[in-house]
């Protein structure tokens, strides 16, 4: 679809859904209006500047955008959404960033944006602090909802970038961007989305059952399930030291419950944490169970899956990613025979990590329905994947009738797999289609997709993006 139908698209829908949280649209400069990037961004009704920090190539605004909090209501209310530019040139493609959680106000570039050379959004997901109203009405936290926040900003800032889009997100970003194409097809020229799991059934986890069966050598599967089950079997003087370290930290234990739950729950964390964030070569740091002290295997679950993680305090951030998993995406649930008789709670669900008073209810359908428009009709959609990344287990599958997807897999990868990692055939591949999808291929590309290559000189700020180690089993 052309620039200019999509714009009249969209302006067709607005009329109808003007609210007090204002138009979100801007027009092109007329003749003597400014062209400065930061006025015409502040011109859109309903931006208001944070702060600037320009970057050397480009300027970077942290910005805030009044959203409704109900698009479906307008004018039941409003709340402040998180978003930065990071603006190169109006002339170039433009990829909208999401990591499904809250937005970095560092300066950074995704993969997608160094691919083709272009400017980036980065939207914070709403209800994480501080994109959250209040008070919190929790049931309008869902993935349509933020799914039209996403649209709603798109037309905001599509009459300045109106070159080609691409949006992009890593883990719940990457199942944010699926959700957002899913709902607004028309919006984006194409998605590039990082291990993004795809929970279809809730209760159904076999594949990750046989993920951990096969994982890695036999070794060091076996080295990480007797350091987690001697966790266990050494609970009381373990959980000792937790106690005196929450005590000294001020940590509480009352969403979870108690501080016993907090600690089963970490422990069971260990072995998808290690795969999550770390590689093969990390087996060899696994100490030996039968010869470890309590201080080295307390070290060791706390380096890998973090004390603080189920502590209230470790909780709070996280609410609305509970809140999601126990509502709409769903949550994994792995068998432990080698803890038989050791676990006193199993895996827990998500509702034990959301405050009572948040009302739940899960909703089966939310995931069925996406996974449904993917293998249907998904078109211009790539989803990577690390090949030991546990969170790969479940997957995004388009059918054969979808036009011009792809899915990769990263060899030896974790859950930081990108198309950098991939093998060079399928590195060129996707990397071309990235190109391609934005408007940006050169024609040796074109004529020869095995030449393709980042647009973008690597900027060792800009790029380093290192994979964030998050306590706790979240995406």
């Amino acid at each position: 679809m052309s620039k200019a139908l999509r714009w009249l698209l969209s302006l067709v829908v607005l009329i109808g859904t003007v609210s007090t949280a204002g138009a979100a649209t801007a027009a092109q400069p007329e003749a003597g209006a400014s062209t400065d990037i930061k006025e015409r961004l502040l011109a859109i009704p309903g931006m208001s500047l944070i702060e600037e920090k320009p970057y050397d190539g480009y300027r970077y605004f942290v910005l805030n955008f009044e959203q409704p909090v109900d698009h479906r209501r307008p004018s039941k209310g409003t709340f402040q959404q998180r978003l930065t530019v990071l603006h190169k040139d109006t002339a170039r493609p433009t990829v909208f960033q999401t990591s499904g959680y809250g937005v970095s106000t560092t300066p950074g570039r995704s993969e997608p944006t160094r691919i083709v050379d272009g400017n980036q959004i980065s939207l914070e997901y709403r209800y994480f602090t501080p994109s959250r109203p209040e008070p919190a009405d929790w049931s309008k936290l869902d993935i349509r909802q933020a799914a039209d926040d996403q649209h709603r900003i798109f037309r905001a800032l599509e009459p300045i970038y109106d070159q080609k889009w691409l949006a992009t997100g890593g883990s719940k970003g990457g199942m944010t961007a699926t959700y957002y194409e899913r709902f607004h097809p028309r919006d984006m020229d194409g998605v590039v989305a990082y291990v993004a799991p795809n929970d279809v059934v809730n209760k159904e986890d076999s594949a990750y059952d046989e993920f951990f069966e096969t994982v890695g050598t036999a070794e060091c599967r076996d080295a990480l399930n007797a350091v987690q089950r001697e966790a266990l079997v050494r609970r009381e003087p373990l959980e000792k030291k937790y106690a005196d370290w929450a005590k000294s930290e001020d940590a509480t234990f009352t969403t979870v419950g108690t501080l016993d739950k907090a600690y089963e729950a970490v422990v069971l964390d260990l072995v998808w944490g290690f795969w999550q964030y770390g590689l093969e070569a990390d087996c060899a740091d696994v100490p030996d169970a039968t010869t470890a002290t309590d201080q080295e295997i307390y070290d060791y679950v706390d380096e890998v899956s973090g004390f603080s993680a189920y502590t209230d305090q470790g909780l709070e951030p996280y609410t609305p990613y509970y809140y999601q998993a126990g509502t709409e995406m769903g949550a994994p649930t792995i068998s432990v025979p080698h803890l038989d008789g050791l676990t006193r709670y199993g895996y827990q669900p998500p509702r034990n990590f959301v405050p009572r008073e948040i009302p739940m209810k899960f909703k089966h359908d939310a995931m069925r329905d996406v996974d449904t428009w993917v293998r249907h009709k998904a078109t211009r959609m790539m989803w990577v994947y690390g090949e030991n990344d546990p969170w790969g287990s479940e997957r995004f599958r388009p059918g054969k009738h979808t036009r011009d997807t792809h899915v990769f897999t990263a060899p030896g990868a974790n859950h930081g797999a990108d198309v950098e990692g991939l093998v060079p055939d399928e590195k060129a591949q996707a990397t071309a289609a990235i190109l391609d999808w934005a408007g940006v291929a050169p024609a040796s590309v074109e004529a020869d997709p095995a030449k393709a290559k980042p647009l973008a000189t690597y900027d060792a700020e800009l790029d380093q993006q290192k994979l964030q180690r998050e306590p706790a089993l979240r995406p």
